[in-house]
């Protein structure tokens, strides 16, 4: 896959995330009434998906608790305001070792190991059109935090994904997880259309210059789709880079809360630059019926 820019574009929006961002921008939705009128607002700005994590409603933290992911979507619902959903399927694969002494054992403070039964435990009960799967492990951040995702996980959460008739959107942090994802495919645990997210910038993956970027992009089959972000102050200029490499479009809270230097964003103005971007380079952005066209996305709702 080379350089061909695209013509039809997706936009997604992650609007909160799991990172320790509420402390910085007031703007981070964190209860599931805000999580779902940030998706709406996104929704109505241009963006097709929305890629959905939830938060303890009252510290703010990252949460994998199945009502408040019910509660999220009941409000969308309610909304009449359509969009396709994607819940992360990535919590629960938190590993913090201890010292770098005596790693072991882990570290209460930010370990959460689960199995893959429990990691998709909202997803089966909601049945979203996509969720994520995080293809991969890696040092992530600083200190002794791991993402953790072993061959072994991913395969039984790749199954499972697909025993539920949900799309999974593959999170490539790095290029060995590329590997990991043809991997799977192979094995016939990725289902046709394959949906690729190349998330860039982030230490200590691939990092987000074009070189790294153009190289994942050619290790892509022709067939799989893809959207690519990067994070910081880097979001909004990689609208455009997505876009130029054949790919579709990223933004949101999750991954950056600056709409411009000292002037904090919300999801909504995020979603509407990319759209500026998107349709200056001559770009035409798909609705989220295209988009469950495309990648052939069951819709239970």
């Amino acid at each position: 896959m080379g350089l061909t820019p695209s013509r039809d574009v997706f936009i997604t929006c992650a609007v909160t995330g799991s990172g320790d961002s509420t402390g910085r921008s007031d703007k981070v939705p964190v209860t599931p009434r805000q999580i779902a009128d940030a998706c709406i607002e996104a929704a109505q700005a241009g963006a097709a998906i929305t890629h959905i994590h939830v938060r303890d409603p009252e510290t703010g933290k990252p949460s994998r608790e199945v009502a408040l992911y019910e509660e999220v979507v009941e409000h969308i619902k309610a909304s009449g305001v359509d969009m396709v959903l994607n819940l992360t399927a990535g919590m629960g694969g938190d590993l913090t070792l201890g010292s770098v002494e005596q790693p072991l054992p882990p570290a209460d403070e930010g370990t959460d190991m689960i199995g893959a039964e429990a990691r998709l435990e909202h997803v089966a009960r909601i049945l979203p059109e996509i969720c994520t799967l995080d293809c991969g492990t890696m040092n992530f951040g600083e200190g002794g935090y791991v993402m953790t995702n072993t061959p072994s996980m991913l395969q039984a959460m790749a199954g499972r994904i697909k025993e539920l008739g949900v799309r999974p959107e593959v999170e490539v942090f790095d290029t060995g997880h590329l590997l990991l994802a043809k991997w799977l495919h192979g094995q016939g645990l990725l289902d046709d259309p394959v949906m690729v997210q190349l998330c860039m910038g982030i230490p200590w993956g691939a990092p987000d210059d074009i070189p790294t970027l153009m190289s994942l992009v050619a290790n892509l089959p022709e067939d799989w789709t893809f959207s690519a972000f990067s994070i910081g102050r880097n979001q909004l200029p990689y609208a455009a880079m997505a876009v130029l490499a054949g790919g579709n479009i990223r933004v949101g809270l999750e991954d950056n809360i600056w709409l411009k230097k000292g002037v904090l964003a919300t999801n909504g103005q995020l979603t509407e630059q990319a759209v500026k971007t998107a349709q200056g380079m001559g770009c035409r952005i798909m609705g989220p019926d295209e988009v469950r066209e495309k990648m052939k996305l069951v819709r239970r709702w």
